[in-house]
């Protein structure tokens, strides 16, 4: 347990404790350890070698290996995180790829190796391009090589001849095949970034139907009931008080009886539209059923709670619905009821239902607020919902 608290304990120092952080030194460290690869193999070739220029090398092997150390404590530091690539990946390529160049031009004989070496860092370096990036990355990369492969003949044993020629064609059938792969996987990303984009809409999609009435694009009954019981919840802790107003548009019926159900839903949707506009941003309304809604009232007194809904019956009764044969006005009547500690949200519901039957009985369009005391007994249903 001590050891490997020790070695987390290291990796925390070395890639640091952000994730997003020890992402981008992780893939510099990686970059770092295939470059470090690459001039040890190079050190070794210099070694064996007797055409090869040790000094050279070993001046290249420090250069090559100490640009991608700068780099990658520059990322460790946190100082690239405000750059639009704050992994350097084009930086290090850069790099990578002139440091390859040089390489061929160096590794005389050897050189066949360094396509091998290009390819690696061509096929892991590009992952996180754009394709206008890769392209541009693969001619830079096309014409370093091609600088390198004119110079080779002036540090090479042998002047020019079908080895030299057979390592340029190798190099450019790399480059060419790194490029096209690299391209594929972009076009690859890209189409897969556009299904989850879409895949993203068709959800958010689902959940708006799931939550909304797609008539007046009120939110229903079920997503009203859950917002209910996060407010009664909110309302416990804070002792601040939720109200709830049953709000039913008088004698709907004869409205789709007589005008038909196209004018009914018009009349809906300007209903929803109309209260919506008549109420606070803060309040809540929902389509509880055919022409019923619920509206839930936050941090509001219940004297204040009256005046809003008082003016929102007002604001209906005002309103004119333009159809076939004139025009048509709707009046509602309203049943508020505050919610009492202890109460469940569906005893206050009951109460709010109460108040409304109330307003009914007493003529419609009008606003009946609920007696804070009293219950509806338990066999209690509503029967006036004309």
């Amino acid at each position: 347990m001590r050891t490997f608290s020790r070695w987390q304990r290291l990796k925390d120092v070395v890639l640091s404790t952000d994730p997003r952080r020890r992402t981008l030194v992780g893939m510099a460290l990686l970059a770092l350890l295939l470059m470090a690869g690459s001039a040890g193999v190079m050190l070794l070739v210099a070694h064996a070698s007797d055409t090869v220029d040790k000094t050279a090398v070993q001046w290249w092997a420090a250069l090559s290996v100490g640009g991608l150390v700068v780099m990658t404590a520059f990322i460790r530091s946190g100082e690239t995180a405000h750059l639009r690539d704050p992994s350097l990946t084009i930086p290090q390529m850069v790099w990578t790829i002139t440091s390859g160049a040089v390489a061929y031009v160096l590794a005389g004989d050897a050189r066949g190796l360094v396509p091998s070496v290009l390819a690696m860092i061509l096929f892991f370096g590009t992952f996180g391009l754009t394709v206008a990036e890769v392209i541009g990355i693969g001619v830079y990369a096309l014409l370093a090589f091609a600088c390198a492969i004119g110079m080779s003949s002036r540090f090479s044993a042998n002047a020019s001849g079908y080895l030299d020629t057979a390592y340029a064609l190798m190099v450019l059938l790399v480059l060419s095949g790194c490029m096209a792969l690299n391209l594929r996987i972009q076009r690859i990303r890209t189409k897969l970034r556009q299904q989850r984009e879409a895949l993203a809409q068709a959800l958010a999609v689902n959940r708006e139907l799931a939550t909304r009435d797609e008539l007046t694009g009120l939110l229903n009954r079920r997503a009203m009931l859950e917002l209910m019981d996060m407010e009664h919840r909110r309302s416990l802790r804070s002792g601040r008080p939720m109200l709830l107003a049953e709000i039913d548009i008088d004698h709907f019926k004869r409205v789709n009886d007589t005008h038909g159900h196209a004018t009914g839903d018009r009349a809906l949707q300007a209903f929803a539209g109309n209260v919506r506009a008549s109420v606070r941003d803060t309040d809540v309304l929902a389509r509880w059923g055919g022409e019923e809604f619920v509206l839930m009232l936050s941090d509001t007194r219940p004297e204040d709670a009256r005046e809003l809904l008082e003016r929102v019956r007002q604001s209906v009764e005002a309103m004119t619905i333009p159809h076939a044969t004139g025009v048509l006005r709707m009046t509602v009547s309203i049943g508020l009821a505050l919610h009492l500690p202890g109460d469940t949200v569906e005893h206050t519901l009951e109460r709010a239902d109460q108040a409304l039957y109330t307003a009914k009985s007493l003529g419609r369009n009008r606003v009946v607020v609920a007696p804070a005391s009293h219950r509806p007994s338990p066999g209690y249903a509503t029967n006036a919902r004309a």
